[in-house]
């Protein structure tokens, strides 16, 4: 392996000291000649000089590094979030460490404190489900609380946190979902949703509006309450059909993959016995036949919107109030909705694609 090279390497070729050099090679001002200049980066390009970051972090108190802490990164979703951030922070000439908590908030603060030890100049924070919960809801306010670098809640927005956040707003997805099956003549709608997490009960709270708007009482008989994972939603979906319900809302990809797998044992077909509409919009085209009419977050978007405020924060050392930046998810229709009642499936595709409902 051959030895690194360094600043006095290519001091010593060019004749001026290293810090002539590093003042060039970091393109910060100096009063160097441009023949001199053009000499020191020519001998850096022919030795293959590589910067030595911890070095280049003690002078401008950067790390160029973002850190992000994700719930589980098997998830489609999670994972397309973390693709999309990464690619973001490297065109911003940063990179993005990846952790993840396994839906655990003592995790969550755990890797909010290692990211925070490691110099980083900024996190990402994904909240696990039991950030919310009596046990875990003062850990990671707790981690995030004095922090030297500012830090971005992305998509899960535990309560009484006063920072910078970005979502989609859920309730406006439990709105869309429901209102939809509803226009296709179901009344007995079933839902399994993530109970225990704000992001589910702000979805239960818009299926519950959409129902009122329609003169129907939710039936908590038909709330299933299910954790973001497929062998959960399997096993909860074996409860539900017991009920009479005609229509199911899934309260996320995962959920539905693992309502699916039960439907079909079960010799059970969508939209034929039961029609879903799912959220996520991540993996329905890929997974599931017939594809999934779905509640899309658009993970461009959401990367996007988190990406812009947080290097507002870096780069620009801004201060002020924190920001809010809630986006509107949209339904999208395919083929996994059944009209009943005498209504039309061509009915069904006429509306509620980029609605807003507020």
């Amino acid at each position: 392996m051959a030895a690194k090279v360094t600043l006095r390497d290519i001091a010593r070729e060019v004749g001026l000291s290293t810090t002539a050099v590093s003042l060039v090679l970091n393109d910060r001002p100096c009063k160097i000649s441009e023949e001199s200049r053009r000499r020191i980066k020519e001998v850096a390009r022919r030795k293959r000089y590589i910067p030595n970051q911890i070095a280049r972090s003690l002078v401008t108190r950067r790390s160029q590094t973002i850190g992000l802490v994700v719930p589980n990164i098997e998830s489609r979703f999670f994972s397309s979030l973390a693709r999309r951030l990464e690619l973001g922070c490297r065109e911003r000439g940063h990179v993005l460490l990846i952790t993840n908590s396994d839906d655990s908030a003592d995790n969550d603060a755990a890797l909010v404190r290692l990211l925070a030890n490691r110099g980083v100049d900024g996190i990402f924070v994904v909240a696990s489900t039991d950030a919310d919960g009596e046990e875990g809801a003062a850990a990671l306010p707790a981690a995030l609380d004095g922090l030297p670098m500012p830090y971005v809640m992305v998509d899960r927005l535990p309560a009484g946190l006063a920072c910078d956040k970005v979502a989609f707003n859920n309730e406006a997805g439990g709105y869309l979902a429901c209102r939809y099956l509803l226009d296709a003549g179901h009344r007995r709608i079933a839902c399994l949703l993530n109970t225990a997490s704000n992001t589910g009960r702000e979805r239960l709270a818009g299926y519950e509006r959409a129902l009122r708007e329609r003169g129907i009482e939710p039936d908590p008989a038909l709330v299933f309450p299910c954790a973001y994972y497929i062998p959960e939603a399997y096993e909860v979906a074996a409860r539900l059909l017991g009920t009479d319900a005609t229509a199911i809302f899934a309260g996320s990809d995962n959920i539905a993959l693992g309502l699916l797998k039960r439907l079909y044992e079960r010799g059970l077909r969508v939209p034929r016995d039961y029609s879903v509409v799912s959220y996520d919009n991540s993996a329905a085209d890929v997974l599931f036949e017939p594809a999934l009419t779905s509640i899309e977050q658009n993970v461009d978007e959401l990367a996007a919107a988190a990406l812009d405020v947080m290097f507002r924060r870096v780069e620009e050392d801004e201060l002020g109030e924190p920001e809010d930046r809630i986006l509107m998810p949209r339904l999208v229709i395919k083929s996994s909705v059944r009209a009943i009642g005498g209504r039309e499936d061509r009915a069904l595709g006429k509306h509620l694609v980029n609605v807003r409902t507020n």
